[in-house]
């Protein structure tokens, strides 16, 4: 089914810190982080690259219904909450033969692992067969429920059962994309919240990889695949608030020629038989499906993490990119997503579009970038930016480039001037 690599991995600590820092720094509308140095997006091959999950296929997409309870209830042969079309955590582990699945005290982690391998196996059918079919498909809505895509509190949604009746199809998705979907939703909360839904780590080793001067990952086992198996995250007693203002400051002040635009330029593809496939997905602005979410993966904002020179581009802005979204979910009401997002689905099927430039130098986007965010990109204590000088840095800069274009135009005007009496 293309999900075994990221059971691989081993535990990785959490750090609130550096994913409260990153999505402090997320533009939701152009679906975007906004540093600096301009704009970062975590993309398909970073997908690929960092968990092994399949980033090629069908698009995740189908019908989600305003309840799961009666599908739950037949497909799983478990308990489903009726107004919340939740399963109990709980009452899941258990008909997984998951009694006790926390790590006992002295218990090393092979141990740990071990016992609860020892103890699912006496729970789960042992021969192919219905049982068998049906232990895999609760397996399955915990994995994706509480690893992949989970959400804030303790119960499982069933979002993606439907998906889950024919088992045989299941490997036919793009769960790599969705989750990426689904991490772009995460970014798009509150910035209040410490965490981010779904499975952290991805985020994580993105940064370590892209910030490496940030120093908040160690690599402790070099060449190992997928990626993320090789990563620790750094330590860090401090207190949060502590971590988060020191992060806040390393980002504002972080190194421009410091930023690793593409990490993946001495990998190879020992190891990784997802990446064949993978590939044609790379290097595309498309968009991702996860059932209800349908978010752009706007990849022409980022043309340097291709070696290209960053051209001028069109900033996406709601008002005119009408695009599903956060305020797109019809979750109230049984929702055909083929249907709905149609024109989104078929861009998923075309593999969107390639990204190219035929920028030579960056000098122009920064100078647009300049305009859309001004000081926005700044959010430490010590670079907050006076906004009225701001303002007038920006217009300063704005009445220089129109002077610059009316001197271009007289220019232009007395070379034809010229040119016209030369002929005469």
């Amino acid at each position: 089914m293309g999900l075994g690599e990221i059971l691989r991995m081993g535990r990785m600590r959490v750090d609130p810190a550096l994913t409260q820092a990153l999505r402090s720094r997320w533009d939701t509308e152009a679906t975007a982080f906004a540093f600096p140095w301009g704009h970062m997006i975590p993309s398909l091959e970073d997908v690929s690259r960092i968990t092994g999950l399949r980033v090629y296929g069908r698009p995740v997409s189908g019908y989600t219904y305003p309840y799961y309870h009666e599908l739950a209830e037949q497909v799983q042969d478990l308990p489903v909450e009726r107004r919340s079309s939740l399963v109990p955590r709980v009452a899941l582990q258990e008909s997984l033969g998951l009694y006790e699945a926390g790590k006992n005290v002295g218990e090393s982690e092979d141990e740990y692992l071990e016992r609860l391998s020892r103890v699912s196996r006496r729970e789960l059918a042992s021969e192919p067969g219905q049982q068998a079919d049906l232990d895999l498909r609760r397996f399955l809505i915990l994995f994706l429920g509480r690893l992949l895509f989970a959400t804030r509190g303790d119960a499982v949604h069933c979002h993606f059962l439907p998906l889950l009746e024919d088992l045989g199809e299941v490997g036919g998705y793009a769960w790599g994309a969705a989750f990426l979907a689904h991490q772009f939703d995460g970014l798009s909360a509150s910035e209040r919240q410490t965490s981010t839904s779904g499975f952290y780590p991805f985020l994580q080793v993105w940064a370590y990889l892209h910030l490496p001067a940030l120093g908040r990952g160690d690599l402790t086992r070099s060449g190992l695949v997928p990626i993320a198996r090789r990563w620790d995250s750094r330590r860090d007693t401090r207190h949060l608030a502590d971590q988060l203002e020191r992060l806040q400051e390393a980002i504002d002040s972080y190194p421009y020629l410091d930023v690793v635009w593409q990490p993946y330029l001495g990998e190879g593809d020992e190891g990784q038989p997802w990446l064949a496939q993978a590939r044609l997905y790379f290097g595309r602005s498309v968009w991702l499906h996860a059932l209800n979410l349908v978010l752009p993966l706007n990849l022409f904002l980022t043309q340097r993490s291709l070696g290209l020179r960053q051209s001028v581009v069109e900033f996406p802005v709601r008002d005119r990119f009408r695009r599903p979204g956060r305020s797109f979910r019809g979750l109230h009401d049984t929702t055909d997503w083929r249907e709905r997002a149609q024109e989104q689905i078929e861009n998923w099927e075309r593999k969107g579009k390639a990204v190219r430039s035929d920028a030579t130098t960056d000098d122009a986007y920064f100078q647009a970038y300049a305009l859309k965010y001004g000081g926005k990109v700044y959010k430490s204590a010590r670079h907050q930016v006076d906004v009225i000088g701001e303002i007038a840095s920006l217009r300063a800069l704005l009445h220089s480039v129109m002077q610059d274009q009316e001197a271009a135009q007289r220019q232009a005007a007395e070379l034809v001037s010229t040119l016209s009496n030369f002929s005469l």
